[in-house]
């Protein structure tokens, strides 16, 4: 790929422009539909957001050259990262390539290690066996939001430690799904709506600050906790230990953020926000979203939920899941990879264009907005035959070929999601989990149908969960 030599392809537009918000509307009312009929009109695809154009890669192939082969020509931006970047701030999710990216990247790297998080994998468990096994049975159950719940919950226990007072977690789940829904509108509307003084717009933002007031005391707690124990062992290691003393407990693995907080010195405390609430919002969107659809899938499969089960009992017996179970779950790991491809999760997200460059022989010119979308490229049938079809068997081993370079739910390239191996763990223990507590499962409200906001959730979506097996 390099700046056009001979005369580029003519880049095809898409039908159903409309006059100032372009397919704005179509964006809007019908998005997954829309996105996915670009494919008929090329490998690049014109279309106008607002007034403004972009330029939709619908080949797998093109969209891995703009995330990994060629990603210098095309940094993180475009309306997507700036509508993120209102409340995510600079998180390493949407700044700017560049040393500062690479400094936070390096410095958060440690938090999501297998070693790390295997240490907060016996409280992650802990927590979402404490939630799951509240749940009251045979009660019709909002499962989109119960997911979300637990997600956050088991989040904020590994992250944080154990013991953040409730009203913190409560106003988390009552603030982030405001928050998505008024960033996507930000996204999708033309800029100079979203700057006036709208009531939409003064909420969206009045509710932005409440999260990082929520972020700061979050930081505060944990660093309060902390603090006493390294105190009194500094205190303690000079003098001689009174006989009649009580016997200090064991320090406890403490969160994951504990390893950022140990840098705040070279992030600085509002840094600190941004990859909190950048961490934060990864883990409910994504997560909680794929595991309702799992849920959803499983419960109309009885032949997937029969293997599942059936899995689980000869890994565990008739005890609790533990962490080291997780290896020995293959077939979860591939149900949960499927939920993963069928619903996106993301549908659009952005990068631009550095300068003039060609693309699949189409000129992208610099400053453009170029579209790539997970749901596109993991419906596309080249790579995955039959793609409505839920099947967790296409990830077996002698399948994966035909797949590589398509499934881009945690994206790809130096910008690939850091949290993907805390976003597996998450996963898994929680359907296991559920699947451990709940014998069955059914569905009590129609088959929901996929909206996409900032990810493809689920627009209403409720279940009984029942304490016996009978049919």
């Amino acid at each position: 790929m390099s700046a056009p030599t001979t005369a580029p392809i003519p880049t095809p537009t898409a039908p159903g422009r409309l006059p100032l918000i372009g397919h704005g509307l179509r964006l809007v009312r019908d998005p997954l539909p829309f996105i996915t009929s670009l494919r008929e009109h090329g490998s690049v695809v014109r279309i106008r957001i607002g007034p403004t154009p972009a330029y939709v890669v619908t080949d797998p192939a093109l969209a891995r050259r703009v995330l990994v082969t060629d990603t210098a020509h095309f940094p993180k931006g475009g309306k997507y990262y700036d509508a993120l970047r209102v409340f995510l701030g600079d998180g390493v999710a949407t700044v700017a390539d560049g040393d500062t990216h690479l400094r936070n990247r390096r410095l958060m790297q440690p938090m999501f290690s297998k070693a790390h998080i295997a240490e907060r994998g016996d409280a992650m468990i802990d927590q979402v066996r404490a939630t799951v096994g509240a749940w009251p049975a045979g009660e019709p159950r909002d499962v989109f939001a119960g997911m979300n719940e637990i997600t956050l919950a088991t989040f904020l226990v590994a992250v944080f430690g154990a013991d953040l007072p409730a009203h913190l977690e409560g106003e988390f789940t009552a603030l982030m799904p405001e928050i998505m829904r008024g960033t996507i509108r930000q996204v999708l509307l033309p800029p100079w709506i979203t700057r006036l003084p709208l009531p939409a717009n003064r909420a969206h933002a009045d509710r932005v600050a409440r999260l990082r007031a929520l972020i700061d005391q979050a930081i505060d707690h944990h660093t309060d906790a902390t603090a006493p124990e390294s105190a009194a062992a500094d205190g303690a290691s000079g003098a001689e230990a009174c006989p009649h003393a009580p016997q200090a407990r064991p320090r406890q693995p403490s969160g994951l953020f504990e390893t950022l907080i140990g840098a705040e010195d070279q992030l600085g405390r509002r840094q600190l926000q941004d990859e909190a609430i950048t961490l934060l919002a990864g883990a409910i969107e994504t997560t909680g979203t794929t595991l309702a659809w799992a849920l959803y899938e499983i419960a109309g499969h009885p032949a997937v939920e029969r293997r599942l089960r059936e899995e689980l009992a000869s890994v565990c017996r008739d005890r609790p899941l533990r962490y080291d179970d997780l290896d020995q779950l293959p077939y979860a790991r591939r149900v949960l990879q499927e939920a993963l491809r069928k619903y996106g999760v993301s549908w659009m997200v952005t990068r631009t264009a550095a300068r003039d460059i060609v693309l699949g022989g189409h000129l992208i010119p610099a400053g453009a907005d170029v579209v790539w979308s997970p749901y596109l490229h993991q419906h596309d049938p080249s790579s995955y035959p039959d793609p409505d079809a839920f099947d967790p068997d296409r990830w077996e081993a002698d399948r994966l070929p035909a797949t590589r370079g398509s499934f881009l739910a945690f994206g790809d390239g130096r910008r690939k999601c850091i949290g993907e191996n805390f976003a597996w763990v998450e996963l898994q223990i929680i359907l296991a989990t559920v699947l451990q507590i709940w014998p069955r499962f059914t569905m009590t409200s129609p088959p929901p149908r996929p909206q996409a906001v900032i990810t493809v959730k689920p627009d209403a979506l409720t279940m009984r969960f029942h304490a016996d097996s009978a049919d």
